[in-house]
């Protein structure tokens, strides 16, 4: 029998490296970081800005280039918000940070009514105070710990609340223009990250002003996509991969592509005509986790062996 520890070494080490590399993927895909960056990593003490930062600090020690991180904390002021325990850690892994202090908290209170949402006041706070300090500390890049499961829920609310095909882009610049945002973790999984943060035994700090607001329609698409992924495996990939092949001639957006001045053509148009074809869709997703299969085949035999 397998030793217990040396398996979840194993598990951990295997983990680990993918998320490493779907980091990576996306670095080098949407060219995040080049040669001379000074990367202002947004750290809120949560899961997903700490797994961002350790595969950042992972990767400026080993990528051909050379770049900076400076890891910000923005201090909101909450009740209770423990002010040690960032400072503690990031000075225990030698990242150099400094903690923004700015009351947010009690604006955001006195504006928001209670029982309402909370998210939309407090982001555009944040965000603009984050914008600040990005220029004073001469930041050419800020990193978000946004992952791919943010991305599809980001899309789904637009579509479902806004009407809008609208999600977060792993990289784009703010809309003055001084900066460019960038999210290395776009291609990383939700569960992934949180297998991960508890392996790591990250000090999280949980956040009163939101965390408690399980009514939002994000939680709402959040479990809808859970339940899919649990009910359809393969069906979270596919509909990410379907985000990267966009064909405008098959949408109906005007202001994409010309179709008012759709002209017949002697060619074959490029895109083809499938209006009165049988849609080509497969039973199953197309695009199936190879790891989460790989992981399931490995626990099987496991269970064999016992």
């Amino acid at each position: 029998m397998q030793d217990n520890s040396g398996k979840q070494q194993y598990n951990l080490n295997k983990l680990e490296k993918r998320l490493r590399r779907e980091t990576g993927k996306a670095i080098a895909d949407f060219n995040m970081i080049e040669d001379g960056d000074k990367i202002m990593v947004c750290l809120s003490g949560g899961k997903d800005s700490y797994t961002l930062l350790d595969i950042l600090t992972f990767l400026q020690k080993r990528a051909p280039i050379n770049f900076e991180i400076i890891a910000v904390n923005l201090d909101q002021k909450q009740p209770g918000f423990p002010e040690h325990v960032l400072p503690e850690y990031l000075t225990s892994i030698g990242v150099n940070y400094q903690i923004v202090n700015e009351d947010t908290y009690s604006i955001v209170k006195e504006k928001i009514p209670e029982g309402k949402t909370t998210c939309s006041l407090c982001s555009r706070l944040r965000r603009g105070i984050l914008y600040r300090t990005a220029k004073e500390l001469g930041a050419t890049k800020i990193a978000l710990g946004h992952h791919r499961d943010d991305i599809i829920e980001t899309l789904f609310l637009n579509m479902f609340y806004g009407g809008k095909m609208k999600s977060m882009p792993p990289k784009l610049v703010t809309d003055n223009g001084e900066h460019i945002v960038i999210r290395p973790l776009a291609y990383c999984r939700e569960k992934d990250i949180a297998k991960y943060a508890v392996a790591r035994e990250y000090p999280i700090i949980p956040c009163n002003l939101c965390g408690s607001q399980e009514n939002l329609q994000r939680q709402a698409i959040k479990q809808m996509l859970q339940g899919w992924d649990k009910q359809f495996p393969g069906r979270i990939e596919t509909m990410y991969k379907a985000m990267q092949d966009i064909v405008p001639s098959h949408m109906a957006d005007t202001n994409l592509y010309d179709f008012k001045n759709l002209r017949s053509q002697s060619m074959p148009f490029a895109d083809g005509d499938t209006a009165f074809d049988k849609p080509d869709v497969p039973n199953t997703p197309k695009y199936i986790d190879e790891d989460d299969q790989q992981e399931k085949q490995a626990s099987m035999v496991h269970i064999v062996n016992l």
